[in-house]
């Protein structure tokens, strides 16, 4: 930490960006930021985004990429990196459970806890922990989504892309921006920001926003409504260019969230119907200062970021009327980077090297409580079905499973790459050097206990004896992973596009499974009781880093004139080590997080831009992915050869878009029109659940004026119904269903 707190202060420097987009089509340009729009990957046609520092050597038209304009965003009303899923092809971010649930999957890898396959990136910022992946952005000026492994330059957690988010820089815009919201399900969202220059070699901006939405389902058994849920955030950026080699970003960012309810419904019932409070509220600070110095043969930039997350979930685990148990979570969260890097040309000779550090530290306390149900079936039954002559019998109807954390990651990493052009032929080839140290500090505690009774002959029972429970645990633990991480890519240019192969190996953190602990004191309850099985407290909930082995290629093109824009991906990723859930040996309902499984992905990537004429703009983006197991025994079952679960095998995304050359008073309509559409989508191992593929409509009419525009707009108006969620809890399967259609309208000013 003292060399990192040396480096930061000796050299003073931060993140931001500013992008320059090329024209876009009457009618879409915004007041001091103008914007292209188009869905195809590469920048063949679309707008070239110039970002300062910008961490790549490699030319786009050497990668799978899908770059979203703030045109886009303003027609799609996307407002958050969740919104994005299934615009790119194989890209999949399913709308369930809470702010926390920011599962992605990207051809093929993903899960539903822990570590992601896909890192996020805004205004230069790294986010290293999902749960904080899923919050609004008020003025966001372009999406870029990178798919394939991104782990030479990003390292841990990118072997499926990483997603790119650019607020408006106060360079380009300027003014005050508002917004005014309403729809379906009495959705409200405002927000308010102000751009501008404080003199010539200072610009700043300030934003907030605030939005809340009733939850469309109800909870029949507390007759409430479930899902309610409200946001308020604000971001402040400061951007300083005293002169033309150096440039200053901070950008700083508050948000608080909370939401009521998990819409989970039992499988077999109509309604949702539980009986605990089920809620998340989380607190988000961000802060990332940015320098970038331009020298004459070289540029050197330096991300500099500290997050704080501070979040408290309330949970109903079993999602039934009865009392079986509840969970408690509450947890505070810092995290520190800094990634210093230079890249400089020389000829056709490009490179980039640089040193990336982090830090991140998590307190937890999680406790989950045993209500009456829960004693009754999930321990007293199952030790009376062993021993019914010696029944037992627990002191209390309520007793609490106590877990204290504190895990720790740290790491350090070492990454070149180079790039070389001969004539018409680029090679690209890079290595990172990754090591992280990951610990667990623990405190498992539990104090209650039990009677056993003595069933006589004539059926009385006599009390046999009392057994006290108290546990009271405590240890540290910690593991040390090494990576390298080569990369080799090859690019042919012609007039009319390219053509590219890749080769990369890409890999995502081990770590600690701390949802495994209230398992862990139910066995060794269960261990007192003379049933059940002792575990290696290391081995049950430790797992170590998953890895792949990508191989890319593809193809991108512009036709006639421009008019048209092609591009064609084949991939295969070999993964290795994958991070699955299996049941552990012995009797247990638990399960644990460890490396169990072997896949492989195979897949394809089409997309298309075509402007017939210039008032209409055709696009489509459809990925299939076949991701199966080579290797997964989860303690019971042999699944070698099923489908991976929760990633879709096709996404499927259509938009086409009309502004007519004319305008009435000076507004000008524009119509859009899309479907998004994924499936099928397996829900476990057997792939005995599956969503099948489903498709959702969406529109918009805007109406833009000089300095004003409305757009009415309408999601899911097919009204189309689909499993979001699937999962089994201690028997029981549960769902969580797609949300209704809903209509609304926005309205934005600029002055």
């Amino acid at each position: 930490m003292k060399t990192i707190r040396t480096i930061v202060y000796a050299v003073l420097l931060c993140t931001g960006s500013s992008a320059a987009m090329s024209p876009a089509q009457p009618g879409e340009r915004e007041p001091g930021q103008a914007a292209a729009d188009s869905l195809v990957d590469g920048h063949l046609l679309l707008r070239q985004v110039e970002v300062e520092g910008v961490k790549q050597t490699v030319r786009s038209d050497a990668m799978a990429a899908t770059d979203i304009s703030q045109a886009m965003v303003n027609r799609l009303g996307i407002t958050a990196a969740k919104d994005v899923g299934t615009i790119a092809p194989n890209f999949y971010m399913p709308d369930y459970g809470s702010r926390m649930t920011s599962s992605i999957y990207v051809r093929g890898l993903g899960s539903r806890m822990d570590q992601p396959v896909v890192g996020l990136q805004v205004d230069g910022v790294p986010y290293l922990n999902k749960d904080a992946f899923d919050f609004d952005i008020f003025d966001i000026a372009s999406i870029e989504v990178l798919r394939g492994a991104r782990a030479t330059l990003n390292g841990r957690n990118s072997m499926g892309g990483r997603i790119i988010v650019n607020t408006l820089s106060p360079w380009q815009t300027e003014g005050f921006r508002a917004l005014a919201e309403y729809g379906r399900l009495n959705s409200i969202r405002g927000g308010l920001g102000w751009y501008g220059k404080l003199s010539e070699s200072l610009a700043t901006s300030v934003t907030a926003q605030y939005s809340s939405e009733n939850g469309a389902r109800r909870n029949v058994f507390l007759d409430r409504r479930t899902g309610d849920s409200r946001q308020a955030d604000g971001r402040w950026k400061l951007s300083w260019r005293p002169n033309t080699w150096l440039s200053l970003t901070n950008t700083a960012s508050l948000s608080d969230s909370y939401q009521d309810g998990y819409p989970y419904r039992h499988l077999t019932m109509p309604d949702i119907a539980y009986a605990d409070t089920c809620s998340y509220r989380r607190t988000l600070f961000s802060d990332g200062l940015t320098a970038v110095f331009a020298g004459k043969r070289m540029v050197v930039t330096s991300t500099t970021s500290f997050q704080y997350m501070s979040d408290d979930m309330r949970l109903d685990q079993d999602f039934l009327p009865d009392d079986y148990f509840t969970l408690r979570q509450k947890r505070h969260e810092t995290t520190f980077s800094e990634d210093m890097f230079a890249k400089g040309s020389r000829g056709d000779y490009d490179w980039l090297g640089g040193v990336f550090v982090f830090s991140r530290s998590t307190d937890m306390h999680a406790p989950v409580t045993f209500k009456d149900t829960g004693i009754s079936k999930l321990i007293e039954a199952h030790r009376n079905d062993v021993n019914p002559e010696y029944p037992i019998e627990w002191f209390s109807r309520r007793f609490t499973l106590g877990s204290d954390f504190t895990m720790g990651n740290t790491g350090f990493a070492l990454y070149h790459q180079s790039t070389y052009t001969l004539g018409d032929w680029t090679f690209d080839a890079g290595l990172r050097w990754d090591i992280e140290r990951a610990s667990l500090s623990y405190h498992s505690y539990c104090n209650t206990g039990y009677r056993t009774w003595h069933i006589l002959p004539d059926g009385q029972r006599e009390l046999y004896s009392t057994t006290p429970v108290d546990i009271n645990d405590s240890d540290r633990l910690g593991r040390t992973f090494n990576e390298l991480l080569p990369k080799l890519t090859v690019t042919w240019r012609r007039p009319w596009g390219s053509v590219y192969a890749d080769i990369t190996k890409a890999y995502k953190a081990g770590g600690y499974n701390t949802q495994m602990f209230s398992d862990v004191l139910q066995q060794r309850i269960m261990g007192i009781m003379g049933i059940g099985m002792q575990y290696t407290l290391d081995d049950i909930v430790g797992y170590l880093p998953e890895k792949s082995w990508n191989y890319e290629a593809g193809i991108k093109a512009s036709l006639f004139s421009g008019r048209l824009d092609l591009s064609a991906t084949a991939f295969v990723i070999d993964c290795r080590d994958q991070q699955l859930t299996v049941f552990p040996s012995g009797t247990t309902t638990g399960r644990i997080m460890t490396n169990a499984g072997r896949t492989l992905s195979r897949g394809l990537e089409l997309t298309a831009g075509y402007r017939p004429v210039e008032q209409v703009q055709l696009q489509a983006a459809w990925g299939y992915t076949k991701a199966t197991f080579r290797r997964f025994f989860d303690g019971i079952n042999d699944y070698r050869g099923r489908r991976v679960p929760y990633a879709p095998e096709n996404t499927l995304f259509v938009n086409a878009l009309w502004i007519p050359d004319f305008d009435i008073a000076g507004i000008r309509p524009q119509l859009d029109m899309n479907l998004r559409c994924a499936g099928d989508i397996y829900f476990n191992e057997a792939n005995s659940v599956r969503q099948p593929f489903y498709a959702v409509l969406g529109s918009s009419l805007t109406f833009n004026a000089a300095h004003w525009s409305l757009r009415l707009w309408g999601e899911n108006i097919s009204n189309t119904r689909y499993m979001t969620f699937y999962f089994v809890s201690i028997g029981n399967a549960f769902v969580q269903e797609s949300r209704p259609w809903s209509i609304g309208a926005t309205l934005k000013v600029r002055f």
